[in-house]
């Protein structure tokens, strides 16, 4: 699941799935159907070196700490005092509202 979540938006091909774990293409294909009725990836039909194959893609985004490098609250003196019915609550934070309010704006402008 690791190189399928690892090869991103675009995917792995099955056929390459099964080259780089060393198993046949039976084994790959009841692993692959494993994954999509977990709901773990989704399966695309392509065509793959003038064979037909599919494309695994992950539901699963790879996560790092950039995503939050920024936040607000890593920084916050009152973090400690923060909860939903907190001294401090997440829920009415100017801060953190506005950071929120910044990321949608950038992930907007990326949007088609």
């Amino acid at each position: 699941m690791r190189m399928i979540i690892e090869a991103g938006e675009e995917g792995i091909f099955q056929s390459e799935l099964w080259k780089r774990l060393g198993i046949n293409s039976r084994e790959g294909s009841r692993l692959s159907l494993r994954f999509e009725r977990r709901g773990l990836i989704r399966r695309e039909r392509a065509l793959y070196k003038g064979r037909w194959t599919y494309r695994l893609i992950s539901k699963r985004k790879n996560v790092s700490l950039r995503s939050i490098a920024d936040c607000p609250c890593l920084l916050c003196d009152d973090i400690d005092k923060c909860y939903e019915g907190g001294t401090v609550s997440p829920i009415s934070c100017e801060r953190l509202t506005e950071w929120i309010l910044l990321l949608a704006k950038r992930d907007g402008m990326r949007s088609p």
